[in-house]
């Protein structure tokens, strides 16, 4: 059977390009403002290269254009095969790619320059917000239409990651961004002070829930379950883990305003509901890891299940440190400090990166008719210069956090500070150190994926084979 008439590979390919392209500046951005904590003269004085401009760069970066890549790529890989019909329309897809790299191209433009709306994870103006607006719709239209017309009756649990994640981004982004534009390149958000703090993070933390875990998880249940060659552990415990996942993480936004003009009500629900929000967060990744029970085996000879599993292994850690860092007087030490950062870091590199790097391993030969990547030795190197490069930085990040938060609250018998901040930054710098080298290693991974995949299309002949879902409810 022909894939390429069968399926829409081609928009595919795309998003899997892209999101390799986007990783490595995405990445090297991060790596250079890393740089510049610990060398400030990096900057050059140069108002467009400062940490301030970049920062957000470099999260959009990441998040939106290589992970939004990912997302977008596997959702339309996923929902052919698990529907086995083509996409509803491939001029929509098209439209799809197109439009959201041109959303990352005006971010790339317009950050360096200072106009922003200066909201986090949600600094676009006014006029690429109606853009991004416009591609999500038509996002929705060809996935959804897709699975409508499905030739299955039965929705892959993969499927319904996919479309939580699609539909609240869409509702999280127009609430978040209602402004009144005063020109094209400046607007003003309707909300003011406490309510726009509220609201930000309402969806700053459900961007992360839902576009960060949300979508990765149905990358998860689709790729590991594949690559594995098993049955995905817990079918009813997927489901179960997708209403509780759903249901919760709505609630947890206050644990972001701990001590601050915020109700203390809102601020004692958000850490509630963080500390549930721990039991549907494991649930998934222990079905995910258990999905390799009778097959542990092949851990030692796979190495894209090696970032599968490790990459489940840093979701469980995040999401016991996440509601951790919630309850109010752990919150009190570590607000403010590079702890946040390891966190966040952890999360994003060890979670988001690890599975869409094993998601795209395990993707990449099936759109080149390869049974494999070009290189699996590279694969495995790899795996292990990413993971030690992960391991520093965020193990630097919490040693720096947890020094921060004591050198910032000691006092003296007589009430003044015992530390100047001036003290506390100075006592960083290692720290700051190891945290580039950390970054240096997960970067030089990113530029072998990129060598591989280019090598893996060089020395493909022959177009895809069809995959008809197996028993693996795939």
């Amino acid at each position: 059977m022909d894939s390429t008439k069968t399926y829409n590979d081609k928009v595919v390919r795309q998003f899997t390009a892209a999101t390799i392209l986007w990783g490595v500046v995405g990445m090297l951005v991060g790596l250079y403002i890393a740089a510049q904590l610990a060398w400030p003269a990096l900057n050059f004085d140069i108002p467009y290269l400062t940490f301030s401009r970049l920062r957000p760069l470099h999260t959009s970066a990441v998040i939106f254009a290589f992970g939004g890549s990912a997302l977008m790529g596997t959702a339309f890989y996923v929902v052919q095969r698990t529907c086995q019909v083509r996409l509803i329309s491939d001029k929509l897809a098209a439209f799809t790619f197109w439009g959201w790299q041109l959303v990352i191209v005006l971010v790339a433009i317009t950050y360096p320059l200072g106009i922003t709306q200066s909201k986090e994870y949600a600094e676009p103006e006014w006029f690429i917000d109606i853009i991004i607006t416009v591609v999500w719709v038509v996002f929705a239209i060809v996935f959804f239409g897709t699975l409508a017309k499905r030739r299955v009756k039965h929705i892959y649990v993969a499927n319904w990651f996919y479309g939580a994640f699609i539909i609240t981004i869409a509702v999280l982004h127009i609430v978040n961004n209602i402004a009144i534009p005063v020109s094209w390149t400046k607007s003003y958000i309707v909300y003011s002070g406490a309510v726009d703090a509220m609201v930000q993070w309402w969806y700053g933390h459900n961007a992360v829930g839902f576009f960060l875990t949300a979508g990765f998880l149905a990358m998860m249940y689709y790729f590991v379950p594949k690559q594995a060659e098993r049955p995905i552990y817990s079918y009813r415990l997927s489901v179960v883990h997708f209403w509780a996942l759903i249901a919760i993480y709505m609630w947890a936004g206050p644990h972001h305003l701990m001590y601050t003009a915020l109700p203390d009500w809102a601020q004692s629900l958000g850490m509630v509901f963080s500390l549930i929000l721990l039991a549907p967060s494991w649930g998934g990744m222990l079905n995910g890891i258990l999905t390799l029970s009778g097959a542990w085996h092949k851990l030692r000879t796979d190495p894209v299940l090696k970032f599968m599993i490790v990459s489940l292994s840093f979701y469980g850690m995040s999401t016991f440190e996440g509601p951790m860092m919630s309850i109010k007087t752990v919150n009190s030490l570590s607000h403010y400090t590079d702890w946040t950062i390891g966190h966040v870091h952890s999360g994003a590199l060890g979670w988001v990166g690890f599975i869409t790097m094993g998601s795209l391993y395990c993707l990449i030969p099936r759109l080149y008719g390869r049974k494999q990547m070009y290189s699996q030795k590279l694969v495995e190197t790899h795996f292990w210069v990413a993971t030690i490069g992960v391991v520093i930085y965020i193990a630097a990040m919490w040693m720096a956090g947890v020094m921060q938060g004591l050198m910032w609250r000691a006092t003296n018998d007589d009430g003044t500070l015992t530390y100047t901040f001036i003290e506390s930054l100075k006592q960083t710098y290692p720290f700051y150190y190891a945290r580039f080298f950390g970054g240096l290693l997960y970067l030089s991974g990113m530029l072998m994926m990129a060598w591989n995949t280019w090598m893996t299309w060089r020395t493909s002949r022959e177009p895809a084979p069809a995959l008809i879902p197996t028993a693996v409810h795939a």
